[in-house]
């Protein structure tokens, strides 16, 4: 098996791509996160999913692709200049509901249903407010969070942070944990 030989890449791909390139975005998601994400959101069908951190869009390309026409997403990010852009490319599908916000205001103040999968790619829902998203998390949902491992941008001393979010992860009776040392280091948890 050669898991390089990704055939389904999104068609609007290499256009965020260059887009990331063009404007110095030094954080997207790789593309074997993206194929993960796009293969669990397809296990969801009529699925309410939620992204924290949508960046530029990379990851949201792949979430959009895996949903089924009765799906909705809702994405949320606080920088108004990539929210503009991912809004470029994803304003106009009624399934994506694109927020510019703080995450840890919106997940404080959101009040819907809960979702069947959460990818927590910011600061607030993975090292903060981090009781208050797996709540948002149905049972049989997942929570998928990736950079893991280390990472070239991480500032001096993250890894404390990311020792510390695993250990509580571990620790919680209502998740069903895998730990995967691929890609960027991802933890996908199941709610019980």
């Amino acid at each position: 098996m050669n898991d390089t030989n990704i055939q389904d890449i999104p068609k609007i791909h290499n256009e965020i791509t260059r887009k990331s390139e063009e404007i110095g975005f030094s954080m997207p998601s790789d593309l074997y996160v993206g194929s993960f994400l796009k293969t669990l959101i397809a296990s969801k069908p009529n699925g309410h999913f939620l992204e924290i951190g949508t960046g530029i869009g990379l990851s949201l390309s792949w979430m959009v692709e895996g949903m089924d026409a009765d799906s909705k997403l809702i994405s949320v990010d606080n920088n108004e200049e990539l929210t503009t852009i991912a809004n470029n490319y994803f304003g106009k599908d009624d399934r994506v509901e694109l927020i510019c916000k703080d995450g840890t205001e919106w997940i404080k103040e959101y009040s819907g249903e809960q979702f069947d999968l959460i990818f927590a790619d910011a600061w607030p829902g993975k090292y903060s407010e981090i009781d208050e998203v797996l709540n948002l998390v149905k049972v049989g949902g997942f929570y998928i969070i990736d950079d893991m491992t280390k990472q070239p941008n991480w500032p001096e001393g993250h890894e404390d942070n990311v020792i510390a979010l695993t250990e509580y992860l571990e620790q919680r009776k209502d998740l069903q944990l895998t730990k995967m040392n691929w890609s960027t280091g991802l933890i996908m948890a199941v709610k019980k």
